[in-house]
């Protein structure tokens, strides 16, 4: 009798070790240690379809051109602990707990737990049409007609829209940076994202990233008294009740950072490109 509790009690043990290590290795998998200087890229098994960022402190968007890779980055220094949920095409939900360590951030993450052989990249099925899209951004980068009244403006750096556009599936936005200032403007990220008209302090912040699938032009200096223009191909979308369409620029080492929204109002005016 006494083995028999013996044994008994040597499986409750095995199984509460293993129980307790797989909690372990969960939870250190979950707990992602995120930079200021540094990206965190995540790969998940299936394209990202959602995300919810507990705290705007945080910088999140996709790879440009891949539908399951998530690269992060703390928009602020010493942020306070926070979390991300994302929603993957097969309809699972992967939480995540964020923190800040400038010194040893995580810099890659299989979310999938897979072989490291199994790695798959998905990339956009747009980029197929890509010759197509470049040709239609250049037809709107050259349109004479304008919109007015989306611009945004500080410490003498401008951000607008002056003009939006559709062909098909896609929509193009042209946006304008000028630098008045004698300091050039070192652009550090550039974002397209929809979220809430207003946000309660108690409600973690909803933005759904919209990913480029093309540019004209990169974003990367504008260099002192001068300007650029570029328009931005995105697959076509309307923007919900009580939501905004958002475009941030943030400047790299310092702090005239622009923001500029985009209501569905907006979008009733857009030109139709005509067929090439």
């Amino acid at each position: 009798m006494k083995k028999i509790h013996l044994l008994i009690n040597i499986c409750i043990f095995l199984i509460a070790v293993s129980v307790y290590s797989q909690y372990n290795s969960k939870s250190e998998y979950n707990n992602i240690q995120l930079g200021y200087s540094k990206t965190t890229s995540i790969l998940f098994p299936y394209a990202v379809k959602s995300l919810d960022i507990g705290s705007r402190d945080v910088l999140v968007q996709k790879a440009k051109g891949v539908e399951n890779i998530l690269l992060l980055k703390a928009g602020k220094q010493n942020f306070q602990q926070t979390n991300l949920t994302v929603v993957t095409s097969d309809g699972k939900l992967y939480s995540f707990i964020l923190n800040f360590d400038d010194l040893c951030p995580t810099l890659n993450i299989d979310a999938g737990l897979r072989n490291a052989d199994d790695k798959q990249l998905l990339f956009s099925l747009e980029n197929e049409n890509q010759k197509e899209i470049k040709d239609y951004a250049i037809l709107a980068l050259t349109k004479k007609n304008r919109v007015s009244g989306l611009n945004s403006r500080k410490s003498e750096i401008e951000m607008k829209v002056d003009g939006i556009f559709i062909h098909q599936d896609i929509m193009y936005f042209r946006v304008f940076l000028g630098n008045d200032s004698k300091i050039n403007y070192d652009v550090d990220q550039l974002r397209f994202f929809i979220r809430d008209q207003r946000k309660s302090k108690r409600t973690a912040s909803q933005e759904i990233e919209i990913i480029p699938l093309f540019n004209t032009s990169d974003f990367n200096r504008i260099s002192d008294k001068s300007e650029i223009t570029a328009v931005f191909a995105m697959p076509k979308f309307t923007i919900p009740e009580k939501k905004k369409f958002t475009i941030q620029v943030f400047e790299k080492n310092g702090g005239r950072h622009l923001e500029l929204d985009i209501k569905n109002r907006n979008l009733i005016n857009l030109e139709i490109l005509v067929n090439l």
